[in-house]
């Protein structure tokens, strides 16, 4: 595949400088003691490092308004594709290296969907396979995208977001893989001026998934929203890290994922860099991550990174917790008569709560509240009283 201009890489400690490129050959195998996969289970994700992919992507379906535009272009138009930055890590470049068509959801200028797009992917076979979609939203449209993710797969996939000038554009991914699939993802979004984007993470299911968020912003003046949700079972491996590049004026962004765990072995990640460039003068920032553990033997390692490289901001700022049941809110519900095991199911569906009720897709907030509540019945822990 050809593959665009790329910058030489080079080793360093900064997100400023952390080298990017199309080319798996210029990331080498890592061992898991690099600072971007000392999490990652390395044997469990071994499937996708390989250099040659030969499996089928999994199955789309997709229902989109008449005003949008879905359409498909092979490898060979790689290099003006490349339109959100490079990857940066293996991973995300043996995606680049190995698609064969990108799906391509375009919605025109001055232009507001009045339903979601919504594509609904399924995977049924047992070899890595890599996929490539590009969202575009024009300058002063709006739309809402869903990227659902069902069935068995090991999956190496690239999402790029574009949000022209004026645009404002809502992206929905749901991870809600069967037991044994891996999937890796690197959403690169890209904000113009005055652009609202919210992009939404929702991981449930899978054995090992591994979601890199790169957002940056082309022009002054755009917001970018990165919000998660993750509820991580037993033996599950569930990563979400995230890269905030300000490099443009008066730019803002927000943060905010949410985690529960229950189960022996359960982990999840969340690595949150945010970095302040030297021409980032009017900056605002927050990021924030919470973790609810359930259960004996579940782990979750949470990293929030702050870079300032300009003081000139309005302001910046990370918070991190995790941590059991809140002792306050348990004993305010029991002691209005419900019952502990209804009192605990209540407060994890709180916690969540906020979160779902900002997609803004009533089908999908439903059934997300559905499938949390799966989550507390599959193992018995909230009825048992354990947490």
């Amino acid at each position: 595949m050809a593959r665009p201009q790329q910058k030489p890489v080079k080793p360093s400690g900064s997100r400023a400088e952390r080298p990017t490129s199309f080319s798996s050959a210029d990331f080498p195998l890592p061992t898991g003691r690099e600072e971007e996969w000392r999490f990652t289970p390395m044997k469990r994700i071994r499937p996708l490092m390989e250099e040659n992919y030969e499996g089928e992507v999994p199955a789309a379906q997709i229902q989109a308004p008449d005003d949008v535009s879905v359409s498909y272009l092979d490898c060979s138009h790689a290099p003006q594709l490349a339109l959100a930055g490079g990857p940066q890590d293996r991973t995300s470049a043996l995606a680049w290296e190995n698609w064969k068509e990108t799906m391509m959801i375009e919605v025109p200028a001055r232009t507001e969907l009045d339903t979601p797009v919504i594509v609904k992917m399924t995977g049924t076979h047992e070899r890595p396979a890599a996929g490539s979609t590009l969202i575009h939203v024009k300058e002063q449209s709006s739309a809402i995208v869903v990227l659902e993710h069902y069935g068995h797969a090991l999956y190496n996939e690239t999402v790029q977001i574009i949000a022209d000038a004026g645009s404002k554009v809502t992206v929905v991914t749901t991870q809600e893989w069967d037991e044994s699939s891996i999937h890796a993802a690197n959403y690169r979004i890209t904000a113009a001026k005055d652009a609202e984007v919210k992009h939404i993470v929702v991981t449930l299911g899978g054995d090992l998934v591994r979601i890199c968020t790169d957002a940056r912003f082309s022009e002054p003046g755009a917001n970018v929203e990165l919000l998660g949700l993750y509820f991580t079972d037993a033996g599950q491996h569930h990563e979400h890290r995230l890269f905030v590049d300000h490099s443009k004026p008066n730019c803002v962004s927000r943060v905010t994922y949410k985690g529960a765990l229950q189960g022996k072995n359960a982990h999840a990640v969340w690595v949150g860099d945010v970095l302040i460039g030297k021409e980032g003068f009017g900056t605002d920032t927050y990021e924030l991550n919470r973790n609810l553990v359930l259960s004996e033997g579940a782990r979750a390692d949470s990293v929030p990174n702050l870079e300032i490289e300009n003081g000139e901001i309005v302001g910046a700022g990370h918070a991190s917790a995790t941590g059991r049941f809140d002792d306050e809110q348990l004993f305010y519900l029991r002691a209005r008569g419900i019952p502990e095991v209804d009192a605990r199911r209540l407060v994890v569906l709180g916690f969540f709560g906020e979160l779902i009720n900002q997609i803004g897709v009533p089908e999908v907030d439903e059934h997300l509240m559905e499938k949390i509540e799966e989550e507390l019945m599959m193992t018995g822990q909230i009825a048992a009283g354990t947490v």
